[in-house]
């Protein structure tokens, strides 16, 4: 049988996400991907795959999943999250692992991650990533669409998501130090394209005011609670195009951060957008995480996105190797059987 991991519990929303759909948004088809781009970055290069390599992207409550190969390696970055490591599924307890850090499973064992708890995702790695076909040159799921990932939706019960690999490579395991998460005090925006559809007053209060993730934020767009943004020339206008991290503002005054699911067009004015340097942060807010804003220009922008680009570059250089917990180690080498017996050196026998 082919090399796959097992869904014995799929979590509230796991899906199959990479750097998304490039290319066709012109068709009305959005690009989906990773909401944290960075944490999937850092996933991959920690479970030793080129950083666009598809992978688990967990939201709020993670997956219990049973592996099914000689062995895997798997790297978990992003929220951090109670995971347990189980000799097989019957089992009720096993060994606690910390996230930012890969792991070596054999055939039957199981991981189980609980719930997220200071941040809305967490990223799973497989080296080798999943042997999934593409769709329109990307595996990344588009729950609206049905297309890509794993038939196009969330994981279920019972699905068997087949490995590229059926056996891990010979190497160590590592952690990542001095890996930073932690989201800006003030995510930085460009204004516009339509900053001119709100009085200078309105653009400050947004500017200075504090909003929260709300609840029915999704992977298509981010609902903030907060003083309402008064519209001076109403909130229609002609559809056009949107960009990563649009800020619409519809006719209640709340706006919504457009993110990875985002629509090819809408039609409610922008008053401004957020920075693709700081999407990634902004993708892993949970609800009721507080956001505020500061403007910058399209050369502070550049510049910035610069930054984080190099800064994905230089992860390797943040792996350290990792001291595996006791109980692990005691049972890596129990199922190595290093001797076949022992013999006393002062019988006859010897």
């Amino acid at each position: 049988m082919s090399a796959a991991l097992r869904v014995v519990s799929p979590g509230l929303l796991t899906t199959v996400q990479d750097f998304g759909r490039q290319g066709h948004q012109h068709l009305g088809i959005p690009v989906s991907g990773a909401l944290d781009m960075y944490s999937l970055c850092a996933a991959n290069v920690l479970a030793g795959n080129a950083p666009d390599t598809a992978a688990l992207e967990v939201a709020y409550v993670g997956p219990t999943l049973r592996v099914e190969a000689d062995d895997v390696r798997m790297a978990f970055v992003g929220a951090k999250a109670a995971i347990e490591i189980l000799p097989d599924e019957q089992a009720s307890a096993g060994t606690l692992i910390g996230t930012n850090e890969s792991i070596r499973l054999k055939r039957g064992e199981v991981v189980r991650i609980g719930s997220l708890v200071d941040a809305s995702t967490l990223y799973i790695a497989v080296e080798g990533g999943f042997d999934i076909a593409p769709a329109l040159g990307s595996r990344s799921t588009y729950l609206r669409g049905n297309l890509g990932g794993w038939h196009g939706r969330a994981l279920v019960m019972g699905d068997r998501l087949p490995l590229a690999r059926n056996s891990a490579t010979e190497r160590d395991e590592f952690r990542f130090d001095g890996l930073d998460l932690a989201p800006p005090m003030r995510f930085r925006v460009v204004l516009g394209p339509q900053d001119d559809y709100f009085s200078a007053r309105a653009l400050a209060e947004f500017l200075d005011g504090e909003y929260a993730v709300a609840a029915g934020s999704d992977r298509m767009g981010m609902r903030l609670d907060g003083p309402p943004i008064a519209h001076a020339r109403g909130y229609n206008i002609t559809s056009d195009a949107i960009a990563p991290g649009s800020i619409q503002v519809p006719g209640n005054g709340k706006p919504i951060v457009l993110l990875a699911d985002r629509q090819t067009t809408g039609g409610y004015p922008k008053i401004a957008t957020v920075i693709s340097a700081d999407l990634p942060a902004l993708g892993r807010l949970a609800i009721g995480a507080k956001v505020s804003f500061e403007s910058v220009s399209v050369d502070a922008a550049v510049a910035a996105r610069r930054a984080l680009l190099a800064d994905i570059d230089a992860l390797r250089a943040k792996l350290v190797p990792l001291t595996l917990p006791a109980a692990v180690v005691a049972a890596r080498l129990s199922d190595a059987n290093l001797i076949s017996g022992i013999v006393d050196g002062r019988s006859e026998a010897a």
